[in-house]
Parts: structure tokens; C-alpha cells; sequence
């Protein structure tokens, strides 16, 4: 019989119902500008499902220790695309008011690094009851690798030195995520190793340059800008763990 996950503490319990208020959540397993792809197809599709003509996009890069490298390198990319761009330091913040400021942008896309102390970090900000009444108003909500697992109850991360890891994050979505399936060669044994010993629960596997879009909560659709790139959904089924390979749109 399938061992059940143990249960994990989230960083903001939310019930089922005001799960179902959120708009729209775009996970990104790995790739995009964060990975040197000029492409930029995965950051063109993140700004047209805000529905705006001239979109604006903030980058949210604690994850990274709000690297300035990584911070120009999206300031060059949306840049190149012709949309305002901004970003958000908790370090430096830039006001007092967090909400007015991110209220601010159609688009809050966050970056890729130690999910747990950005998790952390956030929390004693108070970011991520702030991101969900922004999410219900209508912003979208993107990441890439910490920022793609953030959403989800729990991750497949590498926060921790070691081996990779279940951890609790913020249950804005159901199940789990692991980004960079296919980018990173011990990401899909540990994940079985995770599923089969109950570390993780069921959720979603997502290759570099794929994504997964979820609508109110839902699933919507997994997209791709990469010709065999993919999503997976992982669990544990009688047979022992199982990836199913979802039918991802090209954006290509």
C-alpha cells in the first residue's frame, strides 16, 4: 500500500475555498534568462497572460540573496521586450508600504535560489499573505526553480546542503513540485526515492524551459519553449512511482 506523506507545516494555511480565489500561477521548472536562454519565449508568455498591453513586471530575487548579477540579467532581458520592469529588495526595501508597491505591477515574477530562506525571509515581511490578496486581485504570479515551488505545499529542493529535500512552502497550490527534471541528473531518482518513502506527496515534475499554469487553483496547462521539454505528473502509484508526461504547448 502507498505510504501517505507525513504532514507538513505550510507557511500560510489556506483552506480549500480561498485556494479557489486565486487567479493564475505560472511554475517554471529552470531556463529562461535565468540560464543564459535568450529565447525569452517563457518570459513572453508570462506577460501576455496578464491580459495588459504595456505590462509591468516586478522581479522578486531573495532567493539568490538578491543577487545583482542575476538582477541585471532580468533587468536586460524584460527590458529588451519593452515593458517597465522594477524589482523588489527586502533588504533595501523600497518602501514602506510592500503592498502599494507591488500593487503597482501586472507581473511578479520571482527568481531562483535557497527556497527555504526565501521562504523564511518573506515570512518575516509578511510577503506571502500580501502575494495571495494580489493573486485574487488579478496579478500574475510567476518563478522559476525556487520561485516555481514556492507555490506549491511542499518542494523538491536543494536548500539544504546534501541531498535533495521535501520542503513545506506555501500551499497556494495543491501537491508537490520539482523543477529542473530533466536539467539535473539526481533530481529524478530522489524524487521516486522521495514519493516511494512518503517524504513528498503527489504533485508536478517540470523540465527546464517548461512550465505549468493553474487557473483559480486548477490546473490549466503545461506549456514548453523547448522541443521536448516537459511536464510530468509524479506520484506514487501500486506499481511504484510514476511519471506521466503531460502534453505541453509549444510556445516555439
Amino acid at each position: 500500500m502507498a505510504r501517505q506523506p507525513r504532514q507538513l507545516r505550510q507557511h500560510v494555511p489556506m483552506t480549500p475555498d480561498a485556494r479557489t480565489e486565486l487567479s493564475t500561477i505560472v511554475a517554471i521548472g529552470g531556463g529562461g534568462f535565468s540560464q543564459g536562454n535568450l529565447g525569452l519565449e517563457m518570459e513572453r508568455f508570462c506577460l501576455e497572460l496578464t491580459g495588459v498591453e504595456s505590462p509591468t513586471v516586478c522581479f522578486v530575487p531573495t532567493a539568490s540573496a538578491e543577487s545583482q548579477d542575476y538582477t541585471l540579467r532580468f533587468y536586460q532581458a524584460f527590458g529588451s521586450l519593452g515593458v517597465r520592469t522594477g524589482h523588489l529588495s527586502l533588504f533595501r526595501p523600497p518602501s514602506a508600504d510592500l503592498r502599494d508597491f507591488l500593487g503597482g505591477y501586472d507581473l511578479i515574477f520571482v527568481g531562483g535560489g535557497n527556497t527555504k530562506s526565501m521562504l523564511a525571509v518573506w515570512e518575516a515581511w509578511g510577503l506571502p499573505s500580501l502575494l495571495a490578496e494580489l493573486s485574487k486581485e488579478g496579478r500574475i504570479l510567476a518563478g522559476i526553480s525556487a520561485g516555481a515551488i514556492c507555490w506549491f505545499e511542499q518542494g523538491s529542493t536543494d536548500s539544504i546542503p546534501g541531498r535533495l529535500s521535501a520542503l513545506p512552502c506555501l500551499g497556494f497550490l495543491e501537491g508537490s513540485c520539482c523543477p529542473h527534471f530533466d536539467g539535473e541528473a539526481e533530481r529524478r531518482p530522489r524524487l521516486a526515492e522521495m514519493l516511494e518513502r512518503g517524504e513528498i506527496g503527489a504533485g508536478w515534475a517540470i523540465d527546464d524551459d517548461a512550465a505549468v499554469v493553474f487557473k483559480n487553483g486548477t490546473f490549466a496547462e503545461a506549456v514548453s519553449a523547448r522541443q521536448g521539454a516537459t511536464a510530468y505528473e509524479a506520484c506514487l502509484s501500486q506499481t511504484g512511482p510514476s511519471f506521466s508526461g503531460s502534453s505541453a504547448r509549444s510556445l516555439v
